[in-house]
């Protein structure tokens, strides 16, 4: 009966298809990105705590992060 190797001794290697670049007039790296377009076509993943409804936490983060639209999905409520 062939023995099983277990997980650890494995030898493995990364394989990389191939290597992109981005093109600046298409966008930015993800750590090169600046925080205002994460701030304008991102979205922000937030905990909230019991107590505030969800309209005046999304009107927190509006008057906050200075921005002329914000919206929920879904509940915030726990």
């Amino acid at each position: 009966m062939p023995r099983t190797i277990p997980p650890w001794k494995i030898k493995r290697k990364l394989l990389v298809k191939a290597e992109g670049t981005t093109d600046p007039k298409y966008g930015h790296k993800p750590n090169e990105r600046p925080a205002e377009e994460y701030i304008r076509y991102g979205i922000i993943n937030l905990d909230k705590t019991s107590g505030p409804s969800s309209h005046e936490v999304a009107a927190w983060v509006k008057r906050i992060l200075g921005l002329t639209q914000v919206g929920h999905g879904g509940t915030l409520e726990v």
